[in-house]
């Protein structure tokens, strides 16, 4: 398909006008592969070409229209920038109110811009939508952390409202994931983790297998290691931290590809998570993949910038491309 074929904006603008005849949906899905590949700057080209189309169509349905905004903001965020990200996911959040997405990734760029009330406020909004998101409530901890830290005691004092998220929002959730696909299949073009709902007593099995892999690691047998995580992982695939164990084991046995998924799949779960970048961006240094390397860094250097590893490793690919 020739939507697929193209990998930046300026080849889409140059066809003729037969040839890039294409409906919104086609741009849609063309930035869709570019995010898949990491071309994060060119998927926020086509979801702006798809936007002026749709909306060129006078295309009046609201739910297209914030997908869009939502997956260009992810782009954005993953790009750095972060103030951009921020207004796309306003954007989508008028059209369609308590979309978790564009809360979670809008709290992400807050995050990084240190803008860390408006961040908790859009953390907790998530939860009150669903209480079982784990990037949410790693969010809400570590702003917890942060602004307490910054203004003692009576932090909460100093919030911004908190919004209250109608019944109808959270019975829409429950009724969508009723009937949801099978975990790991992509909603809204840009993929994330699908949120199978996890027993207690798988939860319980995940967390004995993932500590039992976390005393083989400290053994330094990462092989063995990775075999308990994986099977920790298929009792519950919503655990970030499982999948960052892995990656650390997967980039200690030369496996970086598969480092990459993994860090890729935690942050498809928490945006903002540490060490999911920074190992993905060990295993993309060992790829020759310093492009991504320095993106994922510099994601991180926002998040935390006296995080002195991050630091050095971008010093080092820095001095070596």
């Amino acid at each position: 398909m020739l939507a697929l074929e193209l990998t930046n904006i300026k080849d889409w603008a140059g066809m003729p006008s037969k040839r890039r005849s294409q409906s919104w949906s086609e741009v849609k899905q063309t930035g869709n592969e570019c995010f898949k590949n990491g071309q994060y700057g060119d998927a926020a080209s086509f979801y702006t070409q798809a936007i002026q189309l749709l909306e060129k169509a006078g295309g009046t349905n609201q739910q297209d229209l914030s997908i869009l905004y939502s997956n260009r903001a992810a782009s954005y965020l993953k790009d750095g920038n972060c103030e951009q990200c921020v207004k796309d996911c306003t954007v989508s959040l008028d059209l369609v109110p308590f979309g978790m997405k564009s809360l979670l990734r809008r709290a992400a760029a807050y995050e990084a811009l240190e803008r860390y009330r408006l961040a908790y406020v859009d953390y907790k909004t998530v939860l009150q939508i669903d209480c079982n998101v784990p990037s949410a409530h790693d969010g809400t901890n570590r702003m917890t952390k942060v602004l307490t830290e910054m203004d003692g005691p009576s932090w909460r004092e100093k919030l911004p409202p908190i919004p209250t998220v109608p019944i109808a929002v959270k019975e829409k959730l429950l009724q969508s994931t009723a009937s949801a696909p099978a975990p790991n299949a992509q909603q809204n073009g840009v993929k994330e983790k699908a949120k199978p709902v996890v027993s207690d007593a798988s939860m319980k099995k995940a967390r004995t297998l993932k500590e039992e892999g976390n005393a083989l690691v400290k053994k330094g047998e990462h092989k063995k290691a990775v075999e308990k995580y994986t099977q920790s992982l298929k009792q519950d695939p919503t655990e970030v931290t499982t999948y960052t164990n892995r990656a650390l084991c997967y980039n200690a046995l030369k496996k970086y590809k598969e480092a990459v998924k993994d860090c890729s799949e935690a942050l498809g779960l928490d945006a903002a998570n540490i060490k999911a970048l920074y190992r993905r961006a060990q295993a993309n240094k060992e790829l020759k993949e310093n492009k991504a390397c320095i993106e994922d860094l510099n994601i991180l250097l926002k998040i935390e910038p006296q995080n002195t590893a991050a630091q050095k490793l971008l010093l080092d690919v820095q001095n070596t491309k």
